[in-house]
């Protein structure tokens, strides 16, 4: 399997986990003389499967990217920090030029006008090189993930 299949895989048992809790707890009481629409039990026994499988799963991803070298003495683990990292950055910019640029709160001249602290074009700038970042490693990344077998 490779490392997308095994990626997109994931996401499906969490989707789909997610939607078994969901279920089992709107069933987990009903009006006496009645029957639930579904018997949680039953649900939460498929839930505890494919948490067995979401595990092992995760097991083999996160096995499959300490083994998987990025660049020379780089793994897909330490690639991946880095594009959580530049993600973090790039929001942090994006909400503080946002901040900056906010409409001010003056309802008439004889109210204090607030200024920008901050550079916005600069961050906006900044913003706009790490997005550009993000997005070549977030290819290599990706390129990576469909060319990588798992490991057992």
């Amino acid at each position: 399997m490779r490392l997308a299949e095994a990626l997109s895989r994931r996401s499906f048992i969490a989707a789909r986990m997610t939607e078994l809790r969901k279920r089992a707890v709107g069933n987990a009481q009903y009006q006496e003389g009645t029957e639930p629409a579904e018997d949680p039990n039953e649900l939460l026994t498929e839930y505890d499967q494919l948490a067995i499988e979401f595990e092992t799963l995760v097991r083999r991803i996160n096995a499959t990217n300490l083994a998987t070298e990025f660049t020379p003495g780089t793994t897909l683990t330490d690639a991946l920090a880095w594009r959580d990292s530049l993600r973090l950055r790039h929001r942090a910019r994006v909400e503080l030029a946002d901040a900056a640029t906010a409409p001010p709160n003056r309802y008439s001249r004889s109210e204090i006008l607030r200024v920008s602290a901050v550079d916005v074009r600069g961050l906006r700038r900044e913003a706009d090189d790490l997005a550009r970042e993000l997005r070549e490693l977030d290819n290599r990344v990706q390129e990576l993930n469909w060319t990588t077998e798992v490991v057992d």
